[in-house]
């Protein structure tokens, strides 16, 4: 664990895949089209208070959804990726935007499509439920499963490796 908290020193950004990672991979579609995903509302807190510590966040999926475009303006996540089925060329412009290292970057991903981006990063993470082979290249896994607080998960390391987290957490005390 001393090695993840060390590489979680580092990390200035954070790259959260969707479908998998901050829901749980299921796809409710309407009859009329219309996509519905859940997400978890202490994930998006967790997600808040890591942008607050200065931490910053940034989406990758491959998916294009209008419920993604809420819930991200809902929590001021400014980079936003959709319908990249080749999530390298996001990787390489948020590098590119943000002046940063990969080794200061974490990615949370499930699935075998996030691995390229897995391998380039600082810290690698795979939700509890992802795919056998994604947490065979995965630095760290997850607690809990997708959509169900492994996005809490993620920014508590970060901030506790930080030491951030006590304060934070402390700062909803009377």
């Amino acid at each position: 664990m001393q090695e993840i908290l060390e590489r979680a020193r580092d990390i200035r950004l954070v790259i959260f895949d969707i479908d998998g990672v901050l829901t749980n991979g299921s796809l409710f579609i309407g009859d009329d089209g219309q996509e519905y995903k859940a997400f978890n509302s202490r994930d998006g807190h967790g997600m808040k208070m890591l942008q607050a510590s200065g931490v910053d966040i940034a989406i990758i999926t491959g998916r294009t959804s209008e419920v993604v475009k809420h819930r991200v303006r809902d929590l001021g996540i400014r980079y936003v990726y959709q319908g990249q089925h080749d999530k390298t060329r996001a990787f390489d412009d948020l590098l590119e935007r943000l002046h940063i290292e990969p080794r200061q970057i974490a990615y949370v991903g499930d699935d075998v499509v996030d691995l390229p981006v897995m391998a380039r990063v600082g810290l690698a993470i795979a939700v509890q439920d992802a795919h056998p082979f994604v947490v065979r290249h995965a630095h760290w896994q997850t607690p809990h499963a997708g959509g169900c607080g492994a996005g809490r998960d993620v920014c508590e390391l970060i901030m506790e490796a930080q030491g951030k987290l006590e304060a934070a957490l402390n700062s909803y005390l009377p």
